[in-house]
């Protein structure tokens, strides 16, 4: 195939509801005619959680169906697919949030061939190649469209690396994993430079395999392919990879290296409360979905993390139990979640990536990565008491650098006296939230709090190497300078996690109907101090969650549940009428309770991300744990400090 044939209409993602719904009416519109188009559309909005029980053909008539402009959702059901369209324009950012390779399947079955954009998010852009599905940021591409010519394949390969080019032109990924899988090699010593290095770039060449011979020189946006040491995968991409594989192998699948394969079932244990179900039975579904897991894990004898005996909760969410068992400093670990960065916090380089790239490292021990640029955030001063983890992410993700998207693809490296300051159950908030910063991964130089941790967790008596850091004179692309002692408590307001604001600067009161304390990112042992540092004060001046307020808080391990239980925090948060929630992804992945079901119901979480659609159709406020426990407390969005003053 030497040119993309592209016989269907253009569909521009206009910020315009209206402009939208000329082009579903039949009329085509010019690229001025559109503008302006939509920025930061995300997974969440092209897949939403509910679609994401479907995995074949019947994904395509759910494309794009919780995009949402002023309001609006204007993009209906089977809309993209009746449409003939085969291009999809959109403006920056395109593809943010979760890494569910369901958004460009539901495309690819759309019949889209060519998506557009200004700039695209890494792992949906890599999600696209795996899949077969072309990119551009090339806008000049619509004129040539609309006049009929052809466009060459190499047009849309002329600014991409080398690798994304060749997966391309193999029809994806898993064809491209074929080929080469035999001829991969160890990366030879003395191949790898010697230049000064970031910790990020170490880990990569102490991972890395050489193709057919030939040299990698490993610099930075150069891209190749990784043993990792440790893949994971969980129960929402656990079907697709199934179908993948059948599709690509048939009989003939055999895993590469299974003992360092790991599986769990952490999303649906809370799915058949009524809450999950308000829009539609979905059970149905997720029983394929659990079936198609379990098959698939019993048939390869994989270690599973399953469902706790009983009707609710799991052993714990993916990216916590991978950070709490098994990742170790100077790893590189690979996992089908946008929040595998979790893992940064013990100093190794995790990062997520989707169904096809998982069904392909499965088979050839193998995971691609483009070599990352560093950007060093040095986080300064004492921290203040009630700042946690959550408010400095917060105050990152509202940056005008990081807004902007010039995180995208990179790893942030986390250091600076503040950093020193913060356990590893803090790092891995702020490792998490580096997938809403766009970034590659979070990492954390180890240190003595690594080892701690390791001792403490996991019995681990581990011994940092020298190697385990990065040099001096290594090369940043970004330096971003934190005065932790200049922050207070931070909040996002709904719709994205970088529309950040301080806490004390709400020109109105926000009434809450909900408020959420859980998910990876605030499901953690000192998460639940926060809580409980909180709730144990209102508790004490006989406060309670007021009538018309619930206050869900979830375990994100089981490990975290058995915390607060030795340390006798339950009491405490049913005294306040708190309800406890055994450990899974729940309500942040719209699976459990704390979702919204109406329009106008206000939730503060803990949780990472607020796009549209996320947790309900209601608007959520993003919050740090303490935040949330007092914004639970006084009905409305308040910081502790507030509410001591509000109830002296």
């Amino acid at each position: 195939m030497n040119d993309l044939s592209l016989p269907g209409r253009i569909l521009f993602l206009s910020d315009d509801p209206h402009k939208l719904a000329r082009q579903f009416s039949g009329s085509d519109l010019a690229l001025d005619d559109a503008r302006p188009l939509r920025d930061d559309v995300s997974t969440d909005e092209i897949t939403p959680i509910p679609t994401l029980v479907h995995y074949d053909e019947r994904i395509a008539r759910f494309a794009h169906t919780g995009f949402e402009t002023h309001g609006e959702l204007p993009i209906g059901e089977g809309a993209i697919a009746d449409g003939g369209f085969s291009v999809i324009v959109g403006g920056n950012r395109y593809g943010k949030g979760s890494s569910r390779e369901h958004s460009p399947l539901a495309e690819v079955r759309a019949g889209i061939k060519l998506i557009i954009a200004e700039s695209f998010e890494r792992l949906y852009r890599q999600n696209a190649d795996n899949l077969g599905l072309f990119t551009s940021t090339d806008l000049g591409l619509i004129d040539r469209i609309r006049a009929g010519d052809a466009i060459a394949i190499e047009d849309l390969l002329a600014d991409r690396d080398p690798q994304a080019a060749e997966i391309l032109r193999a029809g994806g990924l898993l064809g491209y994993g074929r080929q080469i899988a035999q001829t991969t090699a160890p990366m030879p010593p003395d191949r790898q430079t010697d230049r000064p290095m970031t910790l990020a770039e170490k880990i990569i060449a102490r991972h890395a395999v050489e193709i057919g011979g030939t040299a990698w020189d490993l610099s930075p946006g150069s891209a190749g392919f990784v043993r990792p040491a440790w893949r994971y995968f969980h129960d929402i991409y656990t079907a697709m990879c199934g179908h993948m594989l059948k599709e690509a192998y048939g009989a003939d699948l055999v895993f590469d290296d299974p003992a360092s394969v790991v599986s769990f079932e952490d999303h649906y244990s809370y799915a058949h409360r009524p809450e999950v179900n308000v829009g539609g039975d979905r059970m149905p579904g997720i029983r394929r979905m659990s079936d198609g897991h379990r098959a698939f894990v019993h048939d390869f004898r994989l270690r599973d993390h399953g469902y706790l005996d009983g009707d609710e909760g799991s052993e714990g969410i993916s990216h916590a139990m991978m950070t709490e068992h098994y990742v170790l400093p100077g790893q590189l670990v690979a996992g089908t979640d946008s929040h595998t960065p979790h893992c940064g916090a013990l100093g190794c380089l995790a990062y997520g990536i989707g169904s096809t790239e998982m069904a392909n490292g499965l088979v050839t021990g193998l995971t691609r990565i483009r070599v990352p640029e560093t950007i060093r955030v040095d986080l300064r001063g004492e921290i203040p008491t009630g700042v946690m983890a959550k408010d400095i992410v917060l105050h990152l993700l509202a940056a005008p650098f990081v807004k902007d998207g010039g995180g995208i693809g990179r790893v942030f490296e986390f250091g600076g006296p503040a950093a020193a300051q913060l356990t590893t159950d803090e790092r891995a908030t702020l490792a998490n939230m580096t997938a809403e910063m766009g970034g590659l991964s979070g990492i954390f130089i180890p240190d003595d709090e690594t080892c701690r941790f390791l001792k403490d967790r996991r019995a681990v008596d581990f011994v940092l190497e020298p190697w385990m850091t990065s040099d001096p004179g290594a090369t940043y692309a970004h330096e971003i300078t934190v005065d932790c002692g200049r922050l207070t408590p931070m909040l996002a307001r709904p719709g994205d996690p970088g529309n950040g604001v301080k806490l004390t600067n709400l020109d109105a009161p926000v009434r809450i109907d909900i408020a959420y304390g859980g998910s990876c990112t605030a499901g953690k042992r000192e998460d639940f101090d926060g809580y409980h540092e909180v709730l144990a004060w209102a508790a004490g001046r006989g406060l309670r969650v007021p009538d018309g307020v619930k206050l869900y808080l979830q375990f994100g391990t089981t490990a975290v549940r058995a915390y607060c239980e030795a340390r006798g925090y339950l009491e405490t948060f049913e005294k306040v009428g708190a309800e406890i929630l055994q450990p899974a992804c729940g309500a942040c992945a719209g699976c459990g309770p704390g979702l919204s079901v109406t329009a106008d119901q206000v939730t503060v979480s803990a949780i990472n991300r607020n796009f549209p659609g996320r947790s309900g159709p209601g608007k959520v406020w993003l919050a740090s744990p303490m935040t949330v426990a007092a914004s639970a407390v006084a009905g409305e969005i308040l910081s502790f400090e507030a509410l001591k003053r509000t109830f002296p």
